[in-house]
Order: C-alpha cells, then structure tokens, then sequence
C-alpha cells in the first residue's frame, strides 16, 4: 500500500493531537475531516476536504481508512458505516458503549478483512514501556495497581457529552476504564473482574471506582478511577515476587496539561498504518483488544450492580 489516506471523523477535544501526528510524523496523509460543527470544520487544516456528515464522507472522500473522535454513543453506528463500506477503523476508546454492539462491529472488522483498531494511546507511553522494558524476565510479577485520576471537567472543555451517562456509557468506568484495563492487560496478560465498587453523583456519573482483577499467573490488579481528582494522576506501579517495586509516571516530563498525549498519538497512528500494510495483526485470539477493554468494563458495571451499597474503599481490602 502507498501511504494510506485517512478520514478524521470528529473534530473534539482530541483531534488536535490526531491532526498533530499526522501533519509532523505520522506515515499517513490527512484526506478529509468531517464534523457537523461549521466552527470546528473552519479550524481543519486548509486544502483538506470538509464533510458535515460522516456519510458524505465515506461516499465522496478519497480515504483507505477513517480515525473516529465522536462522542462514545456515536462510536457505534459511525464504525459500522465505515467497516461496512470497506474502510478500515481506528477508534477512540470505548469500542462502543454497548458489549453487543461491539461484538457486531468485530464481526463486521472479520467480515471486511480490514483492522479495527482501538486507540489505547497509553500503550505508547514512554514511561510505561520504560517499565515494561527494565522488568527482569525471571521475576514473577504479583500485583499491579494503575491509577487513572483527573478533574472529567477539565478534560472534557467544551464536549460536555462526557458527563452526559447515556452519551459517554457511563462515567470513569466507561471512558478511563477501557485504557486503564488495557494497561492491566499490557503486563498481565488476559484478566478477569474478581470485585468492584462504583461511586456515583447525583446526576447517575460514575465518578470514583476501584476495580480489583486476576491474571491466570495468579497476579492481581488494582484500577482505581477517579474523576474529581483535583489534578491529574497517570500511574502504574509494579510489585515483584522478589519485594521490588517498580513505577512509572505517564505524565512525567510532560508540563503542558495533556501533555503526554502528543507522543502518544504519534504512536497510535504508527501502529495503525503498521495494521493496514499488513505488518502486524490487531487484537487478541478473542476479538479486537477494544472489545476485551469493553468486556471488563461492562463486568465491572455488573460486579457494582451485584455488590451494590460497598464503598471504593472497602472493596479494595483484601
């Protein structure tokens, strides 16, 4: 394939870091933007086709493939169009908000022979494949505890959709969990939900959640989500069957708030064109690694509607 040409579907809070990737570093070209926002599509680089419906876009653009950066509920009926029409997919997390609707759009990706692609940026970190990297291999790892903190009204700006339950699929759970658990994933392997418990406000957000997981090596996690963390806390921290404890910080040199992303991103959209040249496969023997991130989300919403009444806290005792 020659360089592929790709379609940003959603001009929000994060397509600044997509447009930066793909104007400085990415091995991709921009080839159109779409988003019903007049505002924002007059902010789209200039020269690049501007499209107000994703529809248009698929019909007319000229793309191989398109990046979707809609609010979560759309990601959905936007990713079925595109795979359906024979583009390939990277989407921000979640997959979806619905597990079945998920499982759709993997049979649709399986279907078409092309990736769907979910965008875990922090797999990217520099800090964290740091600390996958200086991890001795004869050590058992025994725990892990990744913490995933912010103000939600800070990030979000001006997409409040974010705080909207039934547009964002839920709160903390629903939008940080996917990478969180991703980053479980990255060192441990597969893991399954063994506890949890959820805080929400009054409007129904999820806005605190500790998630405890297990790994078939017999290691444990700890997420713990927070969305009214006054700041930002991006962490992983390692223990080792040998008492070593190892971290990495996701934000650290990053003064800019977001900072950490405009690396990031870069790394997505490699992995990403490295898919539709074919030079490496995407997900997991079970399906595409957004619907395994989507699948412990929707088991931590189980365990909270089954342990209903507990506290973050006392969920995480032993």
């Amino acid at each position: 394939m020659t360089v592929p040409r790709i379609g940003l579907i959603g001009l929000g809070v994060i397509s600044r870091f997509y447009l930066a990737a793909l104007a400085r570093e990415a091995p991709a070209e921009l080839a159109a933007v779409c988003d019903p926002d007049e505002s924002r599509l007059a902010g789209a680089p200039p020269g690049v086709p501007r499209y107000r419906d994703h529809h248009e876009l698929l019909r007319h653009a000229d793309v191989d493939a398109v990046v979707v950066n809609v609010p979560n509920d759309l990601h959905y009926p936007v990713c079925r169009d595109a795979l359906e029409a024979g583009r390939a997919v990277c989407v921000e997390k979640p997959l979806t908000t619905k597990l079945r609707d998920a499982r759709h759009l993997a049979q649709l990706s399986l279907d078409a022979g092309v990736p769907l692609f979910t965008s875990f940026h922090r797999r990217y970190n520099t800090e964290v494949n740091a600390l996958l990297t200086r991890l001795p291999a004869h050590v058992p790892l025994t725990s892990l505890t990744v913490r995933y903190e912010e103000t939600i009204e800070e990030h979000a700006g001006q997409d409040r959709w974010y705080l909207d339950p039934d547009r964002c699929g839920g709160g903390c759970v629903a939008d940080n969990g996917p990478n969180a658990f991703d980053l479980v994933r990255l060192f441990l392997g597969e893991v399954h939900v063994t506890e949890a418990a959820v805080r929400r406000d009054a409007h129904g957000v999820d806005r605190q959640a500790t998630v405890l997981l297990g790994a078939a090596s017999g290691a444990v996690a700890r997420v713990a989500l927070d969305w009214s963390y006054p700041g930002e806390r991006k962490t992983v921290e390692v223990r080792l069957a040998d008492g070593t404890v190892e971290t990495a910080d996701m934000l650290a040199g990053h003064l800019e708030f977001k900072g950490s992303l405009w690396h990031e991103y870069v790394g997505v959209l490699r992995d990403f064109t490295d898919a539709l040249a074919g030079r490496h496969t995407v997900g997991n023997p079970h399906g595409p690694d957004g619907l395994a991130a989507l699948e412990l989300v929707a088991d931590t919403y189980a365990h909270e509607r089954a342990g209903r009444g507990r506290s973050p806290q006392e969920a995480a005792r032993p």
